[in-house]
């Protein structure tokens, strides 16, 4: 006659065992940042869906998509610096200086891809000024791209005279406000260019030696260091795609509003950064990813539309974001606490 002797419980399966309900979804919500925005993102659909009755519409749904494609381009520029532990105050001054060359060039007679291809350069060189001054002068990139916000936002102005630059309509950067119809969805191929962005940029971060390297950086920058990763270059290659990203954007809002506006910058700033935030990147670093970044803009731009579309205040908008965004913050605290 035998006896069956059971395996010994692993550890992973006793210290799971000990844990209660709630530090269940703080392991779960530790092992998959995007998914707490992905709840706020399906419950604000539903809500919003029932108190406005035209918002689930899919003309709505398409126009909300289009509205976010500049934030969203943004803020995946911003993921890739708040990885890092950093911060971009500047991203959508910069994203307005460049978009004002673009627009200026093509209105005098450049041809449009010279010009699209200079306003990419100079966004580029706004990241290559921060990513400088940050790594190579080592001062804090909160106070690095607060001066550049100013230093660009007093370009924007001297450079359009303060007046807003409008483009001819068969001018070549308006083709990402052209738009082609899938059934009863009209997509834009700005927002084509937006997901094209955040597709790069995630297969990237995923699935590259330099996306490991950045998580690191961000983690523990000493550790990382330690390990052979040289950090300086890795923080200064971030801002220059951070650059790229605000090049594209800067191309899609000229296709957007038509031209570029010196003034349009402040909002952009706030946005991109409330994107990433409730998107589930952590502002410590090393935690975080462009899909929660992706769904981040898309919970910024579904509480403007529906509370707009039910009629609320703005200001009562402005409200509801700031919201989101201090409980963005405590929960990636909550979850950051996370033990065994």
């Amino acid at each position: 006659m035998t006896t069956e002797v059971s395996n010994p419980a692993s550890v992973e399966d006793l210290l799971s065992r000990r844990r209660s309900p709630l530090e269940r979804v703080q392991h779960l919500l530790h092992g998959n940042p995007a998914l707490s925005p992905l709840i706020v993102l399906i419950v604000a659909i539903i809500v919003f869906g029932i108190v406005s009755q035209g918002f689930l519409r899919p003309e709505a749904l398409s126009l909300l998509v289009q509205q976010m494609a500049v934030v969203g381009t943004l803020a995946a520029g911003q993921t890739l610096i708040i990885l890092t532990a950093g911060v971009d105050l500047s991203i959508g001054m910069a994203m307005v200086l460049a978009s004002l060359v673009m627009a200026k060039l093509s209105f005098s007679g450049t041809p449009g891809i010279l010009a699209l291809l200079i306003g990419i350069a100079v966004a580029i060189l706004t990241g290559l000024l921060n990513g400088f001054l940050v790594t190579r002068i080592n001062l804090p990139p909160f106070i690095v791209t607060l001066g550049t916000f100013s230093i660009f936002t007093a370009l924007s102005l001297l450079y359009a005279q303060g007046q807003t630059v409008s483009l001819d309509p068969d001018a070549f950067l308006l083709i990402t406000g052209s738009s082609f119809t899938i059934g009863p969805v009209s997509v834009t191929w700005g927002v084509i260019l937006m997901l094209a962005v955040f597709l790069i940029l995630g297969f990237v971060l995923r699935n590259s030696a330099w996306g490991r390297h950045l998580y690191a950086t961000g983690d523990d920058r000493e550790a990382a260091q330690l390990a052979g990763i040289s950090t300086r270059k890795l923080l200064f290659s971030a801002y220059v795609v951070a650059g790229v990203c605000v090049g594209i954007a800067a191309w899609i809002v000229c296709g957007r509003v038509g031209g570029a506006d010196p003034n349009a910058g402040l909002n952009y700033n706030l946005l991109s950064i409330t994107a990433v935030v409730i998107g589930g990147t952590s502002l410590f670093g090393g935690r975080g990813s462009v899909v929660g970044t992706l769904i981040g803009a898309l919970i910024v731009q579904t509480f403007n539309s529906g509370l707009a579309l039910a009629g609320v205040d703005p200001n009562y908008q402005v409200l509801a974001t700031g919201i989101l965004v201090i409980l963005a913050v405590a929960i990636d605290q909550w979850i950051r606490r996370v033990r065994g």
